[in-house]
């Protein structure tokens, strides 16, 4: 587990560059192994001063993924978001009472889990204004207070900008300092949301690696049980993501995919994988960064807010809905894109949040992507019938992989014992195989003593892997 998996982009000074082909980025990535780091190759933005009622003209986003139509319905208010992440800077001026409690469970950090650490302290601020950002009003205008319940016309608006917001540091993407692993502090950050109020929990953060500790089961499984949705990152291609990492691989986790400016699957700010729910802008995205400063970035870091927002609209609007109805009502209302039906790359199509908030949806018996408990229980022979306060004694080892079991052919049934017939005929066949190859060789034989040996050369001709002469 490692870097949130977001770049952030210098300001854009020309034309826009056409991507490069998939082939040519995946030549560049720097993969890693296990719970290693997803670093989003990329330079820091050191964004210069600007009006910042320019960066609001940037939220394509809001009027494209249907999220200005849906705050008609809800704009998130008595929704408690966890963000589980580098810390978020409560004092930036669009997140001024946003952050309503905190923790930090890296030992690294302030109790109140507003210090930015890590080894990108500056993405859980962008994670939280793209979330929950309310905005600011102009210092001239604004009246005393008035801006930690009214918001502004300038800086990041939020998807959810009346829901409330739990900041979790942790400390991810280098050595930390407190010797905490991230194997002790995601469960830790899971449990202590959940405890905590959250109905839904962002992780913009993720691995290389399909698996995850079997120590994260219980606290994914208490989420489960306590009725929160989690809402994870898929990874980037360029950060080293070629397919998804945990714990967007986890049953149940809304696994959120990222498109490009025109709508498609984005090459470098996406991956892929069978657990993708749905896809969400992930590209010239921008966010508030510690300090009050803002920034470009790009990454399905950035979807994954977006997506979370949609879920805190939902559950602000429908109180009593579960998590697993809110799951089933962002994918069935999301738009079909690429292959028809449900795919790795777009999962069940492209985030509605209009549609996910005014559409019919039949009630769904189940999570359609699935349940860590019944997972438990096939995977791991457990059975937790009911949630624990804390985690029991954990083993190290990682897990299995999600990925479904390679497919064997089936077993046909024997012949019937008193049928001598397909013995017969095998016999038979390999009593011809035999005169045949008898016969060859005496052939070969006659042939060999008829012909001039040729002159040895004691040299092959070289042929290089790869290449036919």
């Amino acid at each position: 587990m490692g870097d949130p998996l977001m770049t952030l982009l210098p300001k854009a000074s020309g034309p826009r560059r056409r991507p490069r082909t998939l082939t040519a980025r995946l030549a560049g990535l720097l993969a890693s192994t296990g719970l290693a780091a997803v670093l989003a190759a990329g330079g820091l933005a050191t964004a210069q001063p600007a009006a910042a009622d320019t960066w609001r003209d940037k939220e394509y986003w809001l009027k494209e993924s249907g999220i200005s139509e849906a705050w008609k319905e809800s704009k998130g208010a008595g929704v408690k978001v966890a963000i589980i992440d580098s810390g978020v800077d409560g004092r930036h001026p669009d997140l001024k009472g946003v952050v309503v409690g905190g923790t930090d469970v890296s030992g690294a950090g302030n109790p109140d889990g507003q210090k930015s650490i890590g080894a990108k302290p500056e993405h859980g601020t962008l994670v939280a204004t793209l979330l929950a950002g309310r905005g600011h009003q102009k210092a001239s205008s604004a009246s005393s207070g008035s801006e930690a319940t009214t918001g502004g016309t300038e800086g990041i608006i939020g998807v959810a900008p009346e829901a409330d917001i739990l900041s979790v540091s942790t400390w991810l993407g280098s050595p930390n300092p407190a010797g905490k692993t991230d194997q002790e502090q995601i469960p830790l950050a899971v449990r202590w949301a959940v405890d905590h109020g959250a109905k839904v929990i962002n992780i913009s953060l993720g691995s290389t690696s399909p698996e995850w500790p079997q120590s994260w089961d219980a606290a994914f499984l208490y989420a489960e049980q306590k009725d929160v949705v989690i809402v994870a990152a898929a990874g980037n291609r360029i950060g080293g993501n070629v397919q998804v990492g945990a714990p967007a691989t986890i049953p149940g986790v809304l696994t959120v995919g990222g498109l490009d400016r025109d709508g498609n699957a984005s090459v470098d700010s996406s991956s892929q994988g069978i657990s993708i729910g749905v896809a969400a802008p992930a590209e010239e995205l921008v966010g508030g960064m510690p300090g009050g400063r803002y920034a470009d970035w790009a990454g399905t870091s950035g979807a994954t807010p977006i997506v979370s927002g949609v879920a805190a609209l939902i559950r602000s609007k429908w109180p009593d809905m579960s998590a697993k109805q809110v799951v089933n009502r962002i994918v069935s209302t999301a738009r079909d894109a690429g292959v028809k039906g449900k795919d790795p790359i777009y999962g069940y199509g492209v985030l509605d949040a209009k549609a996910a908030l005014t559409t019919s949806v039949p009630e769904a018996k189940r999570n359609p992507l699935g349940s860590i408990s019944e997972w438990i229980r096939v995977h791991r022979r457990g059975d937790f019938s009911t949630p624990t306060q804390e985690p029991g004694p954990t083993k190290k080892a990682s897990a299995k992989p999600t990925l479904p079991d390679p497919t064997v052919p089936a077993a046909k049934a024997p012949a019937d014992a008193g049928t001598a017939l397909p013995g017969v005929v095998v016999v038979g066949f390999g009593v011809l195989f035999i005169a045949i190859v008898a016969g060859a060789g005496i052939q070969l034989r006659r042939v060999y003593r008829s012909t001039p040996a040729e002159p040895e050369t004691g040299t092959l001709d070289a042929v290089e892997p790869g290449t036919r002469k």
